[in-house]
């Protein structure tokens, strides 16, 4: 089984077995985990996230754990990294992770070198029943076989085992400073090569300016920085295999459209500033019932009279404003999403399942993939109890964001044939 987290985190597969060789006959376990995440949570915040990380790998009890974290030491980075390392001692020394006997741990956390630093973290564990497991050199051109526990960090640029990018300045030229990026590593597992690129774009600065216009700029900008990592992990200098891609999308529901869908029958005024005559509020008011406000929009606040709404069923309505994957249709794929959206919960560790009125809640974290990767993902054995895409901790504070994550099997030898066909397959 796998099993990749985005935590932002995602897996590959259940297994209702023990533990045992994997042999070409059985399925590898696989979980892909996606979260953005601060490794310098409180004390109480840290150990309730990671006992549910626990309690998730002991539920499906993978064979492969692959975690993409952004925003690695948080927004305050300089006075937090350190704690960063703590947090990855703590994880890799745990009794629930001591059978997982092969670690690869990739933290950048050079903050100094404005030009490189993504703030971007991509952990993968190993099960010591795995047997014949490589991870890509790209420098090499060669497979390599994974043995023993090795934490990158500091500067990255020099690691061969991964690609690592940061946007160029001008896709999101209202920050001075941008951290977003993406990491990418390739691995071979039960005879099948695959890509996990770990993830982080631009966010709505604004809540004003995304209701200007919809889509909103912002979503333009995201699928330009999003088009040039799939053109950059399938061009001509390797060659093309399965992919999968995770992390915090920053992916929001068209705010245009929902706040038309919300505010439907209620009258809107608009509250400009003195000096500059720019936006700074937008009040929406029923039109009877005391004109009570429905809905207040700021730069940094979406003040919903009715929070629920986004949770009930899940908040499949709102799936319906969730369109900016679109676009990429014929080169990105997902599972349906069965729960709540993933951002931006509360921070207080007594409000597990409230939303934050900052922005409008949305499906940030996310696992998606290749058309070959989701071939890989539903295969007739992977019966519907096995593939699991769903959030971690759904009651309990784990940050801002939900982590997401994608349990399914990996049948032994599933890519064999496409591993025969492609050199970059040649093991060292």
């Amino acid at each position: 089984m796998c099993c990749f987290f985005h935590s932002n985190l995602a897996w590959f597969t259940r297994l209702q077995r023990p533990y045992r060789d994997v042999q070409p006959a059985t399925f590898s376990a696989c979980i892909i985990w996606a979260h953005s995440m601060c490794t310098c949570y409180p004390d109480n915040l840290q150990k309730t996230w990671l006992r549910e990380f626990y309690q998730t790998v002991q539920s499906h009890r993978p064979h492969f754990i692959a975690v993409h974290c952004q925003e690695v030491g948080g927004k305050n980075y300089e006075a937090s990294m350190s704690h960063v390392d703590c947090f990855v001692k703590e994880l890799l020394s745990s009794d629930a992770m001591k059978e997982y006997n092969r670690v690869r741990v990739y933290l950048d956390e050079n903050y100094k070198s404005q030009e490189h630093f993504t703030a971007l973290g991509s952990c993968y564990f190993l099960h010591e029943s795995l047997k014949n497991i490589q991870q890509f050199d790209f420098k090499a051109k060669k497979f390599k076989k994974v043995v023993g526990k090795e934490i990158y960090s500091d500067t990255l640029e020099s690691t061969p085992m991964l690609e690592k990018e940061k946007f160029p300045q001008d896709y999101f030229p209202e920050c001075k400073w941008s951290r977003k990026g993406f990491i990418r590593t390739r691995w071979a597992l039960a005879d099948c090569a695959f890509d996990l690129v770990n993830i982080h774009l631009f966010h709505d600065a604004s809540n004003i300016l995304a209701w200007e216009k919809s889509p909103s700029v912002y979503s333009g900008t995201r699928q330009k920085a999003l088009g040039f990592v799939l053109d950059r992990i399938t061009d001509q200098r390797f060659e093309k295999v399965p992919y999968f891609v995770f992390g915090d999308f920053n992916f929001r529901l068209d705010t245009r459209q929902v706040v038309e869908s919300l505010c439907s029958t209620a009258t809107m005024q608009t509250v400009r500033l003195g000096d500059t005559n720019e936006v700074d509020k937008l009040i929406f008011r029923e039109s009877e019932n005391d004109r009570k406000v429905v809905l207040q929009l700021e730069k940094k606040l979406f003040n919903y009279i009715n929070q629920d709404v986004f949770r009930e069923n899940n908040g499949t309505l709102f799936l319906q404003f969730d369109s900016e994957l679109s676009c990429f249709k014929e080169r990105l794929h997902e599972l349906e999403i069965s729960f709540p959206p993933s951002y931006p919960y509360s921070e207080d560790s007594s409000q597990g399942k409230q939303y934050m009125n900052t922005r409008c809640p949305a499906w940030c974290d996310r696992v998606l993939m290749s058309a070959t990767a989701k071939d890989l993902v539903l295969k007739p054995e992977n019966e519907e109890k096995n593939l699991v895409y769903d959030n971690i901790g759904p009651n309990v504070c784990m940050g801002d964001h939900k982590p997401v994550y994608l349990s399914f099997r990996l049948t032994a030898g599933a890519g064999k044939a496409n591993a025969n066909k492609h050199k970059c397959c040649n093991v060292q």
